[in-house]
């Protein structure tokens, strides 16, 4: 059970660490100091039930619905796109670069976007549902797959509360506007980046 386990948070940990449209919305938040809390709650709770149903062998059955995997990718590279352009246009707007004080901003709107980065984006459903899930069928097969979606759940927890709470430690060099100008159109470009390939992706499917 515990090979299991850590087999689990290995593979959750490896494949949420890289930087995503998710992480990248979870690291502003956490320089802003707004909803950081929630922000991570809702990220890892999310997570967690994606997980449950990769696990449970959901996977296969979303790669068998073809019409369902087109919208996913259309929706999301189109919300992608739309957070990308907001994000650049943040950059050039000096008045808005500042970091706001703790729990600025509207809850309702920041767990909206939050949600939509999890569930509008298929990247998320290809690393929760189906690698997770994929990956986890030989410890299912051998009675230790709770065990290992269980250690998997752990580490999307760890990692979106570190980095919440850890962009913390970045607030000096944020204190400046010229960081934040720099931090947006880094977050651009990956949200372009990302809505690229799912298009890609949706045309060549």
């Amino acid at each position: 059970m515990i090979p299991a386990f850590a087999t689990g948070f290995a593979t959750g940990f490896s494949l949420i660490l890289a930087i995503g449209a998710q992480n990248a919305f979870v690291l502003r938040q956490g320089l802003l100091r707004a909803h950081v809390f929630w922000v991570c709650l809702v990220c890892a709770l999310s997570d967690a039930v994606l997980i449950a149903a990769g696990v449970a062998g959901m996977g296969a059955a979303i790669a068998a619905l073809p019409s369902l995997n087109a919208a996913m990718l259309w929706a999301g590279a189109l919300f992608l796109a739309l957070y990308g352009a907001f994000a650049m246009r943040r950059a050039f707007n000096p008045g808005r670069l500042e970091a706001a004080a703790e729990g600025a901003g509207s809850l309702g709107v920041a767990l909206a976007t939050c949600l939509a980065f999890t569930w509008a984006n298929p990247h998320v459903y290809l690393d929760t549902v189906v690698l997770v899930g994929a990956i986890s069928v030989p410890w299912t097969e051998a009675g230790h797959g709770t065990a290992f979606g269980a250690g998997a759940m752990l580490a999307s927890f760890v990692f979106f509360f570190s980095l919440g709470y850890g962009a913390r430690l970045l607030a000096p060099i944020f204190a400046r506007p010229r960081a934040w100008q720099i931090l947006d159109i880094l977050i651009a470009i990956i949200m372009w980046a990302i809505a690229a390939s799912l298009v890609s992706a949706a045309l060549t499917g």
